[in-house]
């Protein structure tokens, strides 16, 4: 059975450095802006949108606010009546929106949907938003009454690492530093205008504190406010489209591929089920084929540059042998030789990742998507990676639980 092409025809992201909370402006705000940004940017009117969907993973906590897909309804007049849907999976829940979307668009619902992925995190002090991020794990286990969660379970993943194969902390180091220096490029970076350097990373004093087992100030991602919007359309819609933009169909970006695999919610039962297994979180490896072959791409030598979930620099390691630039445990390789830099062979998170450009949980997945488009179609500016065709983004929600990866290329 053949599969209906699902397009990318761009969108819109908020400034992540900015501060919602301190602006006084409330959630709605927040969802305003992205979408207005993203139907000015598309040249696309509000009353063309046939259905939206909304990633988001915790407002209920942050912002005691429900009921998400109503919220796009606020947007436009003519948004009143439309049918959307919000959608959760941790940090993961904006992918998992934008595959909620493409099937619809596969089913030949609808012709032209809106994807968003919203956060407002900047409410609460970090040790509240650090137990509502414990929610995104197994709770009553591996979160209650445990002050930041989250980094302790990704050093965990350092330490199986280490267990496996060996793991030198300078090369989670590195991984810090090459994001940042990505960041200070994007003008929608949260930490563009922040200072890091290859010493500060590495560094084990007072001024990079430890802030759960070997994980640091310095390899953490950001506590971020941010959202971003994405359109999506079918075939059909796409020429219309082209054809206003003087484009042919071709020039169009796609989804050309997709994977999307869940795993246990404990991570020490993940642990326990790759024991023997050449790949520490298998199901996340699973995940990244998938989309590579439903792409119809052998291996990562096919793709042009990768949008990876670096929520700890733990993850952009596993993510670097996951992918198949190197082989199992030697991710160390990838980062020695310079491959995972902007320039390098290899490039990962050319926006900053998550550590870089920041990241709003229910956003990131949208926003990786929002790269992918602008690297392939070559509107990254000055973060753009040269020739891209085919970028690949993985999104990851919980401790490795939720995983989604998309191919986009033209």
């Amino acid at each position: 059975m053949a599969v209906s092409e699902v397009y990318v025809l761009g969108g819109y992201q908020t400034d992540f450095s900015r501060n919602w909370t301190k602006e006084n402006k409330h959630f709605s705000a927040l969802m305003r802006e992205c979408v207005e940004g993203a139907l000015e940017r598309c040249e696309i009117a509000p009353e063309e949108v046939q259905s939206a969907h909304v990633g988001n993973f915790a407002a209920e906590l942050y912002c005691k606010q429900g009921h998400l897909g109503a919220f796009f309804t606020e947007v436009h007049p003519s948004f009143s009546g439309l049918p959307t849907s919000r959608h959760e999976a941790a940090c993961a829940s904006g992918s998992i929106a934008l595959l909620a979307a493409a099937a619809e668009i596969e089913a030949g619902r609808y012709g032209l949907q809106a994807v968003v992925g919203i956060e407002q995190m900047k409410t609460v002090s970090p040790a509240q938003g650090g137990e509502f991020l414990g929610t995104a794990a197994w709770f009553a286990d591996e979160a209650q009454g445990v002050e930041f969660p989250f980094p302790k379970l990704f050093g965990r993943l350092g330490d199986e690492y280490d267990e496996r194969y060996g793991l030198d902390d300078a090369h989670l180091a590195e991984i810090s530093r090459i994001n940042y220096e990505n960041a200070q490029r994007n003008p929608n970076a949260q930490t563009r205008h922040w200072y890091m350097n290859a010493e500060h990373a590495k560094s084990r004093g007072d001024d990079n504190p430890v802030v759960g087992g070997r994980i640091r100030v310095s390899d953490c991602s950001q506590v971020t406010d941010g959202a971003a919007c994405v359109f999506l359309a079918s075939r059909d819609y796409a020429k219309k489209f082209a054809r206003g933009a003087g484009l042919k169909l071709s020039e169009l970006p796609r989804i050309k591929g997709w994977g999307h695999n869940t795993a246990r919610l404990r991570f020490a039962d993940k642990i326990s089920e790759s024991r023997g297994q050449r790949y520490v979180l298998p199901h996340v490896r699973s995940t990244i084929e998938s989309a590579m072959r439903r792409a119809g791409i052998a291996d990562v030598n096919g793709i042009d540059g990768i949008e990876t979930h670096d929520c700890f620099t733990t993850s952009e390691y596993m993510a670097i042998d996951h992918f198949g630039i190197t082989a199992p445990g030697e991710s160390w390789k990838a980062v020695e030789e310079g491959w995972i830099a902007a320039d390098g062979r290899h490039p990962i998170n050319p926006s900053g990742g998550l550590i870089g450009a920041g990241h709003p949980v229910g956003a990131t997945g949208v926003r990786q998507m929002l790269d992918a488009f602008l690297q392939v179609t070559g509107r990254a500016g000055d973060y753009q990676v040269e020739g891209a065709r085919n970028f690949q983004t993985l999104n990851i929600g919980g401790s490795g639980t939720t995983s989604v990866s998309f191919v986009v290329g033209r």
